[in-house]
């Protein structure tokens, strides 16, 4: 074996096992940030549109009784408990059945893909800036459409990035299309946008400090 080979190999040899991956970044798209669904049984896919009004006004009248210690809500509810009692329903089951349900899709629109934590990535989105130095952006949201968080409803928080990029980014106003390579990281924020009339928090799940930030050629 020549020195030359020698040296080749020993190099192979002491790079560190994440390095080629750090240097080939996978591309990837914005459904892939969510994590794997979960199966949500729902049982009120069966009641009929009387029992769910009956749900609704019961859930009302309840929580006024709760708040004002009115007795005659209090009588109305325990009156469409029975009700729905005849119909085989089991009130409280169901109540219960509704936080239940509740909280999976709150986990699914916060849950981060563990597979892509820790990653070398590389996202197409579009910039809504946070912070500006020298005219450019070095702290913004990467939302995967334009008019997210301001014209349009804020997305889900994971499918919001949260980056900072100390070098910046040149924008053309609102939403500049770009892509970002960097790892991947699960960091759950809020994060202040700025309107004309004042600011709303928008909630994440992702941030990244890229190594690269380029104009989005398609």
């Amino acid at each position: 074996m020549t020195m030359f080979a020698r040296f080749v190999l020993l190099f192979s040899l002491a790079v560190p096992p994440g390095f080629a991956q750090a240097a080939d970044p996978k591309e990837i798209s914005w459904d892939t940030l969510a994590p794997p669904a979960a199966v949500i049984e729902n049982p009120f896919e069966t009641l009929t549109d009387d029992q769910m009004d009956k749900l609704r006004r019961i859930l009302r009248l309840e929580a006024l009784a709760e708040r004002s210690d009115d007795a005659e809500a209090s009588t109305e509810a325990q009156a469409l408990r029975k009700k729905l009692a005849g119909d085989g329903l089991d009130v409280d089951g169901l109540f219960a059945a509704r936080l239940a349900i509740m909280e999976k899709r709150e986990a699914a629109a916060t849950g981060v893909n563990e597979d892509l934590v820790g990653t070398s990535v590389r996202l197409p989105g579009y910039v809504l800036p946070l912070e500006f130095k020298d005219r450019k952006a070095v702290e913004f949201l990467l939302v995967p459409t334009v008019g997210a968080c301001v014209h349009t409803p804020t997305p889900p928080a994971n499918q919001i990035v949260h980056v900072l990029y100390p070098e910046g980014v040149e924008v053309d106003g609102l939403f500049t299309p770009v892509w970002i390579t960097g790892t991947m990281v699960a960091q759950s924020s809020v994060q202040k946008v700025g309107y004309v009339d004042g600011q709303a928090p928008v909630s994440v799940s992702y941030s990244m400090q890229p190594v690269l930030v380029e104009e989005y050629g398609g």
